[in-house]
């Protein structure tokens, strides 16, 4: 019996197996990307241009932009998700605006920081889906070195963030998963291990009051973006409702 060519049949059998999920995963995408960017040709040749029509081009332009980051081309897909959020923030759909700063993050370009702390910005100042907010926040977390008090203020604003804005089902579940990436946080910067300390870690930190953390929070935004706006903040702030802006300014 020749025990060589056995193993060697064994192991590219393995390989297979796990290269074949990927390459399907993989056409999928292509698939999508195809149907997504046929439907974006079509919005272009749309003659007379809505408000609620650029506001579905910019849609697109954000579901291309997220299929192509998949398929691990963030080059390709930051142009038309830079483009999409400039539409989104003049629809003043804010939402998706920070949705497209996630996915300008994950394309992993020069500027992808600048779009993760604008992101973040936005997704603070502006009440929408608390599961994005976390997402944000997440990158920030996983980002940051251990020793830094970066992670903790994210983490902080993570949880108040889906106890404030989250209901139900979705509450329940946002906050055990902040709370876990919390106390994750706290072994890894401080080595806590018990009840007692992480509370005192909070306390020590400042971490239970929102006035503290989320200006902390601006803090870090501002590194990340440095002058790197790309829209203007003090005009969206002066649209919102009075008493109602936010500690990241």
């Amino acid at each position: 019996m020749n025990f060589h060519d056995i193993t060697r049949s064994h192991l590219a059998d393995t390989a297979a197996d796990s290269v074949r999920p990927r390459l399907a995963e993989e056409a999928a995408l292509e698939t999508h990307l195809g149907t997504l960017r046929e439907q974006y040709r079509d919005f272009q040749r749309i003659k007379v241009k809505t408000a609620a029509n650029a506001r579905q081009g910019a849609e697109l332009q954000l579901q291309i932009a997220r299929t192509l980051v998949s398929l691990e081309r963030g080059a390709e897909a930051w142009p038309m998700a830079r483009e999409a959020l400039d539409n989104l923030i003049q629809a003043r759909d804010f939402e998706s605006a920070a949705d497209c700063c996630d996915v300008l993050f994950r394309a992993e370009q020069p500027q992808s920081l600048s779009a993760l702390g604008q992101g973040i910005w936005l997704a603070v100042t502006y009440p929408m889906d608390p599961e994005l907010s976390v997402e944000l926040l997440s990158h920030v977390i996983e980002d940051t070195p251990d020793d830094a008090d970066g992670a903790a203020v994210a983490a902080t604003t993570a949880l108040f963030l889906a106890d404030v804005r989250a209901q139900g089902s979705q509450r329940e579940n946002l906050m055990f998963f902040a709370s876990q990436q919390l106390g994750e946080v706290a072994r890894r910067h401080s080595q806590v291990d018990n009840q007692d300390a992480f509370d005192a870690w909070r306390d020590r930190l400042e971490l239970r009051e929102p006035d503290k953390f989320l200006v902390r929070l601006r803090n870090i935004v501002d590194v990340l973006v440095q002058d790197d706006w790309w829209f203007d903040r003090e005009a969206l702030q002066s649209e919102l409702p009075l008493n109602e802006g936010s500690k990241t300014s």
